[in-house]
């Protein structure tokens, strides 16, 4: 045996055994619901996620390697939440993305394929960013492993960890079902450790239907993650480290710091404070569950002050608590900031709040029916599932970041310059000469070492962008020249980079 899996069956012993020491002793799971219960718990999920998201707007990736002092209020007033709805609508990206995907289920039913999924996410009117983005171009362009991190940069990032809530919502005590659409669906834009940030997510959501013990919901559901996976052992860990500093949030803040936070990945967070790695923002939803201990308050406060992804963060870690209180369960103190929002349509959808609390509902009674599980006329039956792992993938195996190079061109035809490494990844834009006139589209071609590799289309429209300009992590260990052409049939459309990314194999 070698030295490697040697070393992965100890930290799958050792993880295991944190795990365990950590419990209390088992709670019991509660499979039978009155639907009135069950409808509760529904209508607690999506509050609470547009309690958190809410809650954390104005502080979103303004604090990058430091958590939010204490004395740095976060507002919250009656009516927040609707007031933010009329003047920030694209700050619900949390939410309506979910809803793109709950609305194929709804038209196309519980079994729509993937494709359907795809199309609708890629054609949407929203803008998007990082992996979703890069995802929408790979689709628009007939690139089917859209998520891969091979063909999409940002694999790992964040974007169906925060998308995948649905899956849990309609999955009640299924963490395995909510598992299921998750592959379908968080492959689309996200693959190892950001698939595994959605995964981990509807689980913690399906689990939270049978227990009020959040502390178990959040180590049961780890079980859906392999041990093996980078993922895995960063939650692990956190987990741990709650043990060993119970009442001090805060130095398990700065262990997550210390031990996770290096970005491999995410061309934005290489070699930056930035950081929209799935797992480490998973770390911090985790982080105040844990340290919430089923307080919603705290929950909150922990969750958005941890940094980041501020937004996002509370409103899953909101979203999860309010399935296990029940919206019933829900501080007036939060609910007064949803007066008067509930019946207010979320941009680039036909729904609100209200709409959506039934149409879950009926798709969680779908679900559950279809699993094996009883619903009659007063209450449910839950088919309760035990979590299991899913495949094992990780994104960026054997790379390393080795440097980042400033390489400014303002108006790209020829651009030249030489790496030593394996890797690389090239920064930059298309965007409109006349901001008045339409952008069109530009096409350049890339060559390594003098050979012709590919040609890309960069529309110089935001909405259809490609992230980054080019990219390839499979070059042999050694010295090369990137060559990018750019063929200049777009009047009004130019291409600009600003610096390029190289990696070496991390052996």
């Amino acid at each position: 045996m070698s030295r490697c899996s040697l070393l992965v069956l100890l930290f799958s012993f050792l993880s295991g055994s944190i795990l365990q020491s950590c419990k209390t002793d088992s709670p019991s799971v509660n499979t039978s619901l009155s639907k009135s219960q069950l409808f509760d718990k529904i209508k607690g999920g999506w509050a609470g996620q547009a309690i958190g998201v809410s809650f954390g707007s104005h502080t979103e990736f303004k604090y990058q390697g430091t958590f939010i002092q204490d004395y740095q209020e976060i507002e919250w007033h009656e009516g927040y939440v609707g007031e933010l709805m009329d003047s920030w609508p694209d700050l619900y990206d949390d939410i309506y993305m979910d809803l793109t995907f709950v609305d194929v289920l709804e038209r196309v039913g519980m079994d729509a394929p993937v494709d359907s999924f795809a199309m609708a996410f890629a054609t949407a009117d929203y803008n998007l960013w990082h992996a979703n983005q890069a995802a929408r171009y790979n689709i628009l362009h007939g690139v089917k492993e859209s998520g891969h991190w091979m063909t999409n940069p940002h694999a790992d990032d964040i974007d169906y960890q925060i998308e995948a809530d649905f899956a849990g919502l309609m999955n009640p005590g299924m963490p395995n079902s909510a598992s299921e659409i998750s592959d379908k669906i968080g492959h689309i834009m996200c693959y190892g450790d950001g698939w595994y940030g959605g995964i981990y997510v509807g689980a913690m959501y399906a689990l939270a239907f049978v227990s009020d013990d959040v502390h178990y919901v959040v180590k049961e559901a780890l079980k859906a993650i392999p041990v093996e996976s980078t993922f895995y052992q960063c939650i692990a860990d956190v987990i741990r480290w709650h043990k060993e500093y119970p009442d001090d949030w805060k130095q398990t803040w700065f262990e997550i710091q210390r031990n996770w936070a290096e970005e491999i990945g995410c061309p934005d967070g290489v070699y930056a404070p930035f950081n929209i790695d799935a797992k480490v923002n998973a770390a911090y939803i985790v982080l105040g569950l844990l340290y919430g201990d089923g307080d919603f308050t705290k929950t909150m406060e922990i969750s958005t002050r941890a940094g980041q992804d501020s937004d996002c963060n509370p409103s899953s870690a909101g979203g999860i608590l309010g399935v296990l209180k029940g919206y019933s369960g829900i501080p007036e103190y939060w609910l007064k900031g949803l007066k008067g929002a509930e019946d207010k349509d979320f941009k680039y959808t036909s729904l609100s709040l209200n709409e959506l609390y039934q149409i879950s509902f009926k798709h969680a009674l779908a679900m559950i029916e279809q699993n094996g599980g009883s619903v009659s006329e007063e209450h449910v039956t839950l088919p309760f599932e035990t979590p299991e792992p899913v495949r094992l993938e990780q994104s960026f195996e054997g790379l390393r970041p080795v440097s980042k190079t400033n390489l400014y061109c303002g108006d790209i035809d020829t651009l030249s310059f030489d790496i030593e490494g394996t890797g690389f990844v090239l920064r930059g834009e298309t965007v409109c000469r006349d901001n008045s006139r339409p952008g069109g589209v530009l096409k350049a071609k890339l060559y390594i070492d003098d050979s012709f590799v590919e040609e890309a289309e960069f529309p110089a429209n935001f909405h259809d962008r490609r992230l980054e300009l080019f990219w390839n992590y499979q070059l042999q260990e050694g010295k090369h020249n990137i060559k990018v052409v750019v063929d200049k049939h777009s009047e009004n459309a130019l291409m600009r980079s600003w610096d390029y990314i190289v990696y070496t194999s991390d052996k």
